[in-house]
């Protein structure tokens, strides 16, 4: 599937990795630094890291000062601050509450248009329940929802692809994506560093280039505020698979120019999106 014409062919992303604290206020002064780069680099999109609003694993504490979407300290800030810039904001994603019958956050992403609306949302469907061979084990399905809805956001560049960390290791989704036209899309992560070192960059890759498409992986970096230690090296990987941007492992902000032909070329090319059949499956 091709995009339509009509879609903007080139796009000035900003891509930032962050070291988000266990409290609202300092990654607020982040965003607001980073929104600030990103602006006067002439950027016209900004991607954050999952958990950007928030990094905090002592569930009571984190329950106190969590909010709602009407209510949340960071989701208000990054609504102005994309309106004051008029840049396209994705927050990646950041922790909030829903229902009062729901124990549980979600992890959710907002894309938040250049007047400060927000224009899509996105739940995380696919929650990370681990047993390391380290002896870590992660149950994020025990503070977390799960979101039931693939999200395609309607952007001057065509539909954007919607998913979090963990879903990148279900590459159906990707695929659902790609054949409903989209060109880009977001993958903001935590990845711990075990799974950093031997996943991250290897299955990112590997989604650009099923689907012949760019992927931006926003990822938060370093020892965090609550004890937790991520991996970092948000990447930009185009159409092809190669890499163009790695932000390495220390907080910081990346302003590169995606030439969106670029898709419709790798599509022509290898026409993987064409060619798939359907068939029976295994009995």
């Amino acid at each position: 599937m091709t995009s339509s014409p009509s879609f903007n062919s080139r796009l000035r992303l900003a891509i930032a990795q962050m070291r988000s604290s266990n409290r609202h206020g300092p990654n607020i002064e982040t965003l607001t630094s980073l929104v600030d780069s990103a602006r006067q680099a002439g950027a016209e999109f900004l991607a954050l890291p999952e958990a950007s609003g928030l990094v905090n694993r002592n569930v009571a504490d984190a329950r106190a000062i969590i909010g709602t979407e009407t209510d949340d300290p960071f989701l208000l800030a990054a609504r102005r601050l994309a309106k004051e810039a008029n840049i396209w904001l994705h927050t990646g994603s950041t922790p909030l509450r829903t229902d009062a019958n729901e124990p549980r956050f979600v992890n959710r992403s907002h894309l938040i248009a250049p007047d400060g609306s927000i224009v899509a949302r996105y739940d995380k469907i696919h929650l990370f329940d681990v047993a390391l061979a380290d002896g870590v084990i992660r149950r994020e399905s025990d503070r977390y929802a799960p979101g039931t809805e693939a999200v395609l956001a309607q952007t001057p560049w065509g539909p954007l692809g919607l998913t979090v960390c963990y879903d990148l290791r279900f590459p159906h989704l990707f695929r659902d994506y790609a054949k409903r036209g989209a060109r880009i899309m977001l993958v903001p992560s935590a990845f711990t560093v075990p799974t950093g070192r031997a996943h991250w960059e290897i299955l990112l890759r590997a989604r650009a280039i099923e689907n012949g498409a760019f992927i931006v992986a926003a990822a938060q970096a370093g020892r965090h505020d609550d004890g937790r230690e991520t991996w970092g090296h948000s990447l930009i990987i185009d159409p092809w698979g190669d890499v163009v941007a790695d932000l390495g492992t220390e907080p910081g902000i990346f302003v590169h120019d995606l030439d969106l032909t670029h898709v419709e070329s790798a599509r022509r090319q290898i026409p993987s999106l064409a060619n798939e059949r359907a068939y029976a499956p295994p009995v």
